[in-house]
């Protein structure tokens, strides 16, 4: 059994599939992928995206959903984001974590101080409702891990882990899992491999980040939550053993980080 901790389900190209998102759903059941997180990045798209979970989840593929503003969006839809309106838009059950936030200086650097503003909240939320962080962190790890420390975060998930081993171990004293997605397959991700190799077996997760960064034999194609299993295979032929081994401990990592505080 696979999990695909960070899926953008309503984003997902269904070309393939004739446009239907069951198309989509019945492959992943098809790869064995048995839970998946869909991510939210902006307020609008949260009344699609638990229709999407209500619709689709059943006793074969557990799907559940995060709640947060994306670092990348506009100032005001970041300021939109207050520690009031995440707690009441995620207080439900099928909501699984907060997120993703965190910062990203690669596509913006004029609005720093409003995406470390909106990341703070965000963790504050977290705090309140006790669910787990979903983190985005591109070419700003500096700054993410310092206010994830200054401001308490101690539960989530760093997902689409692109940094190095250091990073990653200041992440693991924080109390947060890495998740590796596609690109730790791509042969210029040697940083990210070697994260891999070291990283602790009890905090490890995997995701596809679909419809982005499809894994290799896949890239150049649209990324979809049934491609996890190759994420897998490949952080398994790195440590020696079977996808599914990968597959099962990753799925019993994310359990335990969602039981976390329950």
């Amino acid at each position: 059994m696979f999990t695909d901790t960070h899926c953008h389900l309503n984003r997902l190209d269904l070309t393939k599939y004739d446009g239907k998102l069951s198309g989509a759903i019945d492959a992943m059941k098809t790869a064995n992928v048995t839970r998946a997180m869909a991510i939210m990045c902006d307020f609008i798209e949260y009344d699609e995206i638990a229709n999407i979970v209500s619709t689709y989840g059943d006793e074969t593929l557990n799907l559940g959903m995060s709640v947060g503003i994306h670092p990348c969006e506009d100032i005001e839809v970041l300021k939109s984001a207050t520690v009031e309106r995440l707690i009441e838009t995620a207080d439900k059950d099928h909501v699984w974590a907060i997120g993703e936030t965190g910062l990203d200086y690669y596509w913006s650097t004029e609005n720093k101080k409003e995406q470390q503003a909106s990341l703070a909240r965000h963790i504050h939320a977290s705090q309140q409702l006790k669910k787990p962080l979903v983190i985005h962190m591109r070419d700003a790890k500096e700054d993410t891990i310092d206010i994830l420390k200054s401001e308490g975060a101690e539960h989530g998930i760093i997902h689409c882990f692109t940094e190095d081993w250091e990073t990653a171990k200041r992440a693991l004293d924080l109390g947060f899992y890495i998740s590796f997605s596609g690109i730790v397959s791509f042969k210029s991700a040697q940083n990210i491999q070697d994260a891999a190799r070291h990283m602790p077996r009890d905090r490890i997760l995997i995701e596809t980040d679909s419809p982005y960064l499809a894994p290799v034999p896949k890239r150049g194609r649209p990324n979809e939550p049934a491609y996890v299993p190759y994420v897998a295979s490949f952080i398994a032929d790195m440590y020696g053993c079977d996808s599914n081994e990968v597959g099962a401990l990753t799925a019993k990592n994310f359990e335990n980080l969602l039981a976390q505080y329950r």
